[in-house]
């Protein structure tokens, strides 16, 4: 009886959007002659394709909130697929938790408008069913994901790593055929050479992993992730890059993570130049001085952005990120732009330890 009333819950999945599929431009350039969010949404776009046709700029994708399980993977799929990015920071909910659960064959599913109200929630946890607003996750199937997560590192050699080296190892783990499908940022960023970089890595599926990894370890040798070394490479790749771009979608800890390499970069002694362009999609609020809600001209103060190429956009992630980067795709300005391959430039800069 249970698992008939799960399978109602779970009966309609989530469907990404396909930003390739359909041309913006039209719709955007038409916004950029009216007023409020519209505006600030078409000169996003302008500034986007600035970045893109920049031969020296390097871009930095940011991910927070719930942005897989609301249908916006392929969108950022497609980004890495068509070199539109260079290195992408996220929260483990996103590249674990959603991206890499479903690229095992799972499935995000929306809820029914009742289900918002909370009045089923306990209904749902006996059920073992998990909610995000109006989406639903398979709670047995998200331990499956931890579960991998424990099986990747116990077949490593036990040492630090950044969350980048473990995120090439969750890629490969799938592109040795065990994904379930060929849309995933986590199997498509391994094959593009495009470092993935997860701050708050055990804040996710992965930490539950990694937990189980080590309590079976107990006085052994284990595999942990150096947050520091994490901030290292990308501190590197600043240095490196010189001329770089954000397209942030939300706040907190990416936003943050990334905004701090150009101070790190001083001090260590390496002067280089603020992010020159900057976009942040965003719904927080300025009023309580958090970092999501903050003004990239605030940011400017800090020696992180500069003033010049930044837009605010103060809209809902899922109906902003589908405009602006097909408007962005579909112009094409991502044609011509050199693969970085920053996996392999990090790796060659610092070799990996030897276990002890």
């Amino acid at each position: 009886m249970k698992a008939e009333e799960k399978k109602r819950f779970l009966s309609q999945p989530v469907e990404h959007i396909d930003i390739t599929q359909f041309d913006a431009r039209p719709l955007v350039e038409a916004m950029g002659r009216m007023a409020y969010s519209a505006r600030d949404l078409a000169r996003a776009a302008e500034i986007y394709n600035r970045m893109l046709a920049d031969p020296d700029c390097g871009i930095i994708l940011c991910l927070a909130g719930s942005l897989i399980s609301a249908g916006l993977k392929k969108v950022f799929v497609e980004m890495i697929r068509s070199n539109m990015v260079d290195v992408v920071v996220a929260t483990g909910a996103n590249l674990v938790d959603q991206d890499f659960f479903e690229a095992l064959g799972f499935r995000h599913y929306q809820a029914e408008r009742i289900l918002k109200t909370g009045v089923y929630d306990d209904q749902l946890r006996e059920l073992h069913i998990d909610r995000i607003y109006d989406t639903l996750i398979d709670e047995d199937q998200l331990r499956i994901c931890d579960e991998t997560v424990r099986h990747i590192a116990d077949s490593l050699p036990p040492r630090p790593y950044s969350s980048r080296e473990f995120l090439v190892v969750m890629g490969q783990y799938l592109a040795e055929g065990r994904a379930q499908c060929e849309h995933s940022i986590v199997l498509e960023a391994y094959r593009q050479g495009v470092p993935l970089f997860c701050p708050a890595f055990s804040d996710c599926s992965a930490g539950f992993g990694l937990v189980m990894h080590r309590a079976a370890r107990r006085g052994e040798p284990t595999v942990a992730i150096d947050s520091a070394k994490d901030f290292d490479e990308l501190t590197q790749i600043k240095i490196l890059c010189k001329q770089t771009g954000l397209f942030m979608i939300g706040g907190g800890v990416p936003k943050n993570f990334a905004q701090d390499v150009v101070v790190a970069a001083d001090v260590l002694g390496v002067p280089a130049p603020m992010h020159k362009y900057a976009i942040q999609i965003t719904v927080a609020d300025v009023r309580d001085g958090g970092l999501s809600g903050s003004t990239l001209v605030e940011a400017s103060s800090w020696g992180k952005v500069d003033s010049s190429f930044e837009q605010m956009v103060y809209a809902e992630a899922t109906l902003a990120v589908p405009l602006l980067v097909s408007c962005a795709w579909h112009q094409g300005y991502w044609k011509a732009r050199t693969r970085r391959n920053f996996n392999a430039v990090l790796d060659q800069l610092a070799p990996v330890e030897q276990s002890p």
